[in-house]
């Protein structure tokens, strides 16, 4: 892991601050940024999501899907788990928690918002982070990539209609036109330009060629993710400061869902008898998140200034913390696999 990947709660943590301080010294800055916009799509936000988004589709090889068939076990489990399950108990827990046990010290429709942002995230399984907790458990890196690969293929055909399910589902509007711009705009668009641009790389210099054009672009990627949060935050400085136990409040369910999808996809593969260096890596998928899509989701769907957008990047703050501690509790208990 480089050093941006390896501290990169810290720099999240930093860039919040940072937001926030920008934000309320150069209102009107912020305020001209989030105007730069057309059919709810932000340029900024637009251009500083496709440079964290595109370096990690060139890295996805679709001819994993060649290797499916290869024990279907952590594959069949990965998919109940990212699909089946954990978009609709990330959708319960935001209403518990928004509708019901935190209802009295948020409004009403910043709660809608926060329970959108929680949706989001739960209905976008990882696509680049992943490949770091399958190396730092020793997984099985040809199984993993054929893993992520069915899962992108997946997510384009399904995000949109499950998101727009459970937000319907839970009674906040969604405009179709917007979310499906969404998917084309920020997973279409840039796996399609992955895909021929790792084509183009490998008829040139073969797979080295593509690590080498992922390496040196991955730090792009970071600083994408990095703006984004500071952006966001700019937009949101005046809600943390006025209320800032709001990101205790949006973490609370997201780190109860981490850990809870963890153990249902990290116990099944146990009890199946699934090799460590497959289950493992199938476990982890299942419990992060593509919080890069669901953060570019919330601000075309609800805005940069709304409670979805916050709650998305709060996913990002709490990932990297979350992820490690379940690779460590992943390694030390990989005796009781085969």
């Amino acid at each position: 892991m480089s050093a941006f990947e390896k501290y990169l709660s810290i720099w999240v943590g930093l860039c919040i601050a940072a937001g926030i301080a920008l934000g309320q010294t150069f209102p009107g800055l912020f305020a001209a940024m989030a105007a730069f916009q057309a059919a709810n799509v932000n340029f900024v936000v637009a251009l500083l999501i496709w440079a964290m988004v595109f370096p990690m589709m060139v890295g996805v090889d679709f001819a994993g899907l060649a290797r499916i068939g290869e024990r279907p076990k952590g594959l069949v489990v990965t998919l109940t788990v990212n699909w089946l399950v954990k978009p609709f108990t990330m959708a319960a827990l935001g209403v518990l928690f928004f509708r019901h046990l935190f209802a009295d010290f948020i409004p009403p429709d910043d709660a809608e918002g926060y329970i959108a942002g929680l949706i989001l995230l739960g209905a976008a399984p990882c696509t680049a982070m992943v490949f770091v907790w399958s190396q730092l458990t020793r997984g099985d890196p040809t199984y993993t990539l054929a893993q992520v690969s069915v899962n992108d293929a997946i997510m384009v055909f399904a995000f949109a209609p499950i998101v727009a399910f459970l937000l319907g589902i839970v009674d906040i509007r969604v405009p179709w036109s917007t979310l499906a711009l969404s998917v084309g705009l920020y997973v279409v668009i840039p796996l399609t330009a992955g895909v021929i641009t790792r084509s183009q790389l490998h008829r040139r210099g073969g797979e080295a060629a593509v690590d080498a054009f992922c390496a040196r672009f991955k730090p792009f990627s970071i600083i994408g993710l990095l703006a984004t949060v500071v952006l966001l935050f700019g937009f949101q400085g005046s809600v943390i400061l006025e209320r800032p136990l709001v990101i205790a409040m949006i973490a609370a369910p997201l780190l109860i869902q981490s850990y809870g999808i963890f153990a249902l996809a990290y116990g099944a593969a146990w009890a199946w008898r699934i090799p460590f260096n497959i289950a493992a890596p199938c476990a982890l998928i299942g419990t992060s998140n593509f919080f890069e899509l669901a953060v570019a989701v919330a601000i075309s769907l609800f805005g940069l200034e709304s409670g979805a957008a916050l709650a998305t990047v709060v996913g990002v703050l709490v990932e990297v913390p979350v992820m490690l501690s379940l690779v460590a509790f992943a390694n030390a208990t990989q005796r009781h696999f085969p």
